[in-house]
């Protein structure tokens, strides 16, 4: 029996579809968000408040924030399994991304909830 060495990558379906949801999400907020820009042409600082005045649209927004650090996590560890072989460097850079990605939605959640 050939035993393999399991170097902590979690591939798999939970991953692939973790990241085509988050990208639909991410889409669909896009798509929104693009609309709203050409449907208030020129747009007025109140036409932008006003939308992000609105708790759905902070929610909405949030909820993009959170898909994109998914999205970004589960690429960003693809690659540093794929090509990154030293599990030291490989951890370095691991937690490097993590401490960011948790940083940026943090800074998001901030920026959402202090208008």
């Amino acid at each position: 029996m050939v035993g393999r060495a399991v170097g902590g990558a979690r591939y798999g379906l939970r991953d692939w579809l973790a990241q085509r949801v988050s990208a639909l999400l991410m889409a669909i907020y896009m798509v929104f968000m693009v609309s709203f820009v050409v449907a208030h042409r020129p747009l007025q600082y109140g036409d932008w408040k006003g939308l992000f005045d609105q708790a759905w649209m902070r929610i909405f927004s949030l909820l993009f924030m959170i898909g994109l650090c998914i999205h970004a996590w589960v690429g960003m560890r693809n690659i540093f399994m794929d090509y990154v072989h030293s599990t030291g460097i490989r951890l370095l850079q691991h937690v490097v991304v993590i401490v960011a990605l948790v940083v940026y939605l943090l800074w998001a959640v901030q920026i959402l909830w202090s208008l």
